[in-house]
């Protein structure tokens, strides 16, 4: 049999990026020949030589997109997307950590700010505002010729996970202020405020992208 042709209900797409990954989960398949997907119409056109269209789906559903309605049944056994995830939590915590450190850094040794009497607290908050903010512009950066334009870009980067954001930045000011007591870079602490930063949202990260394909990376 040759030159089917079956139309895919995708749920889940959110920009470029997503319909990429959907397109080559489809045309990984054997049997397929091609797959037109668009996240703005939330479809996959795919021209088979038969090929079933549960063994399509299924191919889609396993990188955590919907088709026509269905889930994958959520586990926490997928490799790809631990590593994919990884990924994803490692330049998040790069963006983080240079608007992280650099204020703390800018407190500890610049005298004039230092002068300012601000509290620990107050140094903290505005680390984290800082670390989420940088973070959010190197997502920006890379995914530029991703999305096609710095506006989309940007959109995107926003959206990709604010609750993981912070749940890093949180961790890492926690822990610099549970070992030092207070808003202080010190060599030896700065690799664990990075292990704890990487290591809390990760699972949160797979969940998001296993569960609804969300990581535009």
């Amino acid at each position: 049999m040759g030159g089917e042709s079956i139309t895919l209900d995708v749920g889940g797409m959110t920009c470029d990026g997503c319909a990429g990954r959907v397109r080559n989960a489809l045309e990984s398949v054997s049997g397929v020949v091609s797959a037109e997907v668009s996240h703005e119409t939330g479809s996959a056109i795919v021209s088979h030589s038969g090929v079933s269209r549960n063994l399509m789906a299924n191919a889609v559903l396993a990188i955590g997109y919907t088709v026509d309605g269905r889930t994958e049944e959520f586990h926490w056994r997928d490799g790809s997307v631990w590593k994919q995830s990884a990924h994803n939590t490692k330049w998040c915590l790069i963006g983080c950590s240079i608007g992280d450190f650099g204020t703390i850094a800018a407190f500890q040794f610049i005298p004039y700010l230092d002068a300012l009497g601000w509290t620990a607290m107050s140094i903290m908050m505005l680390a984290m505002f800082n670390g989420i903010m940088t973070s959010i512009a190197l997502e920006t950066f890379i995914l530029i010729k991703q999305m096609g334009g710095i506006r989309e870009a940007f959109r995107v980067a926003i959206g990709m996970s604010l609750i993981s954001m912070i749940a890093m930045e949180s961790s890492m000011n926690a822990t610099d202020l549970l070992i030092m007591g207070e808003p202080s870079l010190t060599w030896w602490v700065i690799p664990i405020m990075l292990f704890v930063g990487f290591i809390t949202p990760w699972p949160y990260n797979y969940w998001r992208l296993k569960k609804y394909g969300l990581a535009c990376h």
